[in-house]
């Protein structure tokens, strides 16, 4: 399951493939490059660790942020937005406060209150489960957010995309009865699996993580080994290798952790999900099972491709900045040889556009300069007084076609993810 330290290969994505062919697809640091293709920049006046987003990287992260939102609610989540603070007293009912505080920012005096930006998303969702009563006809109960949340990181530690203060995570929760626990994480096993594949991830490998020595944990021995158990359980429906790593556990529970290694050999998380039994228990959470009775919920949290920072840090190094054609931040550059076919080229663009297509038009420098220029983008159409007398275009790859046809062809291809 390891790929090279150099090569992600091989691609299921064309222009990616032919990138690798012509010798230009080494995995390099995202840092430099996300800069050199103008994705995402930083600024001292910002804030170190907070970097903000060019258009062509925006175009990116919204497709992909997307496909996920459709994704999840076609395997059953309901989508909710929560705000990205809190009152102080949540996280000390969270545990939070006592076990994660070091990674948090400071309170913030506000009036009579304290607010605190939040750290995770667990907690304003449990308060979503507990906003109303609960049947057991409503479990599992799968809620959802990409929502911003917030780490006190060192400056040291800092970088590009990898590890940064503000993080848009996607994140999920699912309260269910335990004895559905195991089948619901091996079903978040599988929809990792589908949204990996689309993105074109190849993990290096899966780790169970468990509780270590010195560190202090939340809940009691019983629950976490009932968390274990139902976690391995879930990994052998799924017959996913995997290896154990002691203290890399989330103070609440333990977690199966995909790991991803970037171009430096490092190893990231990208992925996770955990089995929670300690914060249903200190926020009282609660549905009435078939008898009538009061029944105490677990909490599985979930994230199938983690924060879009580390996500898009790990993409742009995995595909070399050549994206695939549907979450590509220009998919169609169009280059008119001369002067004389700027008109048909500014048609086509609006065509394309109007299709729902990312399309750029590139005037500048030689026919051969701007095609090595636009090398990563999937498609370049050629239009030249041969092509505007028949009302064609000349797709890299392709034989001249007509320009609703080329249109037609790259829709298709992004439409299945290609």
């Amino acid at each position: 399951m390891r790929p090279r330290a150099t090569c992600p290969g091989p691609f299921p994505f064309p222009h990616a493939a032919r990138l690798l062919r012509e010798g230009r697809h080494i995995m390099q640091d995202h840092r430099k490059l996300g800069r050199e293709l103008d994705l995402f920049d930083s600024d001292p006046l910002i804030g170190a660790g907070l970097p903000f987003w060019m258009p062509d990287g925006a175009a990116a992260r919204h497709e992909v942020e997307s496909y996920l939102y459709d994704l999840e609610r076609r395997n059953g989540y309901r989508h909710v937005y929560s705000p990205g603070m809190g009152r102080r007293q949540m996280y000390e009912l969270s545990g939070h406060l006592e076990n994660f505080a070091g990674d948090m920012f400071p309170p913030m005096p506000v009036g009579e209150d304290e607010l605190v930006l939040r750290p995770s998303l667990c907690p304003h969702h449990a308060m979503i489960f507990r906003a109303r009563g609960r049947s057991y006809r409503e479990l599992p109960l799968r809620i959802a957010e990409m929502g911003p949340m917030y780490r006190a990181e060192r400056s040291g530690v800092l970088g590009g995309l990898s590890r940064v203060r503000q993080i848009a995570l996607n994140d999920a929760h699912v309260f269910c009865p335990p004895e559905q626990a195991a089948d619901e994480v091996a079903r978040v096993l599988r929809l990792m699996a589908e949204a990996q594949a689309a993105l074109g991830l190849r993990p290096a490998s899966v780790q169970l993580s468990l509780r270590g020595e010195g560190r202090k944990y939340g809940g009691n021995d019983d629950s976490w080994g009932v968390s274990e158990a139902l976690l391995r359980d879930a990994l052998a429906q799924a017959g996913i290798e995997y290896h154990e790593v002691a203290g890399e556990a989330a103070f609440y529970g333990p977690k199966i952790d995909v790991q991803v290694r970037d171009a430096a050999d490092r190893e990231w998380t990208i992925a996770t999900v955990q089995i929670d039994f300690h914060q249903p228990e200190r926020f009282g959470l609660e549905y009435i099972d078939r008898s009538g009775s009061k029944q105490r919920p677990v909490m599985i949290h979930r994230s199938l491709v983690g924060s879009m920072e580390r996500l898009f840090g790990h993409l742009i190094e995995v595909h070399g900045g050549a994206f695939p054609v549907w979450y590509a931040p220009v998919q169609l550059a169009i280059l008119p040889i001369s002067a004389a076919q700027d008109e048909a080229a500014g048609d086509f663009a609006a065509a394309a556009r109007g299709a729902g297509l990312r399309a750029e038009i590139h005037h500048d420098g030689s026919i051969g300069a701007r095609v090595r220029k636009a090398r990563r983008i999937p498609y370049i159409a050629v239009i030249g007084e041969k092509e505007v007398h028949h009302g064609q275009v000349a797709l890299r790859g392709h034989d001249p076609m007509p320009a609703a046809a080329a249109i037609s062809l790259i829709r298709e291809i992004a439409a299945r993810r290609g």
